[in-house]
């Protein structure tokens, strides 16, 4: 079948956008006409593409974040529960050697060693190491066993600390990037901006491609982010009704019943890399150093993606000099 390509704007036709530029901008204004210089309408759409390709890294980082926030979150409540059943471990021994004690006591009066290891503090309880042998050796009990749970209680305790530390500081770095991204997006959304943009996006056109028959997942997934063209770039946002680049991506796939990290680092990861030469519809396509964006590849150098923030998803040229590699999945 065949579809529409949206009007280009996209990274890849800023020069068109460019040359556009000259003919839109008003003649015959001479510097001295103007109390104070303005940036032109070409420097504010450099500045503003700029901008939105901050804003499309900061998201991805954001994405990353969000990931290691769900992992690090799963880990505390593991650590956690540990740590609750060793505590109760803790306070069963403990209970039983209260019992020790009393008995002991009724018998011959209360040792202080039983003071000690009757204490709330398991730190000192591990420190009455020395007593534990001699009470086994006399009592008939296995007081090294509570000694262990003591440990490993103590242990449990700063892994679930250390999980919430950590849950702590991913949330601390999600909001400065968060707080990066909200103060971009006020500079793109700012009334220059916004009047350099609405020229940009006028500028350029291309022809109707042809969709290639779905006889693979990689175009079956192409076809469910076609019919997503023209919907909204919202960073973190995986559909379905607004994306970001990587959550395109994972919502197109998830369509096909395959889950995918909603990341590009991870899923730099997630397939067989190919090489340029071999690529595929429905090949996911990478870019810039970082691996800060994606997009689908639909064949002829075309790509669909959700570019970035001011937008919307729709098809556009590779960026073949930001380009670094390709995964398929299978």
């Amino acid at each position: 079948m065949c579809i529409a390509v949206r009007k280009l704007s996209g990274a890849a036709s800023l020069a068109a956008a460019t040359a556009a530029l000259a003919l839109v901008v008003p003649g015959g204004i001479s510097a001295a006409q103007t109390t104070a210089p303005k940036p032109s309408l070409t420097a504010l759409v450099a500045e503003a593409k700029q901008l939105e390709f901050q804003i499309n890294a900061l998201s991805e980082q954001y994405d990353g974040l969000r990931l290691q926030l769900t992992r690090a979150q799963a880990n505390e409540r593991i650590a956690q529960s540990a740590a609750s059943r060793g505590a109760a471990a803790l306070a069963l021994g403990q209970q039983a050697v209260a019992q020790l004690a009393a008995a002991n006591y009724m018998n011959s009066g209360l040792d202080p060693t039983f003071q000690a290891l009757t204490t709330g503090d398991p730190q000192q309880f591990l420190s009455q190491a020395s007593a534990i042998t001699e009470l086994d050796q006399s009592s008939g009990m296995k007081v090294d066993t509570l000694s262990g749970e003591v440990a490993q209680a103590l242990r449990d305790k700063q892994t679930a600390d250390q999980q919430i530390a950590q849950v702590n500081a991913v949330e601390a770095q999600m909001n400065v990037k968060k707080k990066a991204i909200d103060a971009k997006i006020d500079q793109v959304n700012s009334a220059a901006m916004k009047q350099a943009m609405a020229i940009f996006t006028q500028t350029g056109q291309y022809p109707k491609i042809s969709i290639p028959t779905a006889n693979t997942v990689g175009a079956e997934a192409l076809q469910a982010a076609i019919t997503k063209e023209g919907d909204p770039y919202v960073w973190g946002a995986a559909g379905p009704s607004a994306f970001d680049c990587s959550g395109l991506v994972v919502w197109a796939y998830a369509q096909e019943g395959i889950a995918l990290p909603h990341y590009t680092g991870d899923l730099w990861n997630s397939g067989m890399h190919v090489a340029r030469s071999d690529l595929e519809p429905g090949d996911l396509v990478f870019f810039f150093p970082d691996i800060s964006h994606v997009g689908i590849y639909v064949g002829d150098g075309l790509m669909i993606d959700a570019p970035d923030f001011g937008v919307p998803v729709h098809v556009e040229p590779v960026f073949w000099s930001a380009y670094v590699g390709a995964v398929r999945i299978a």
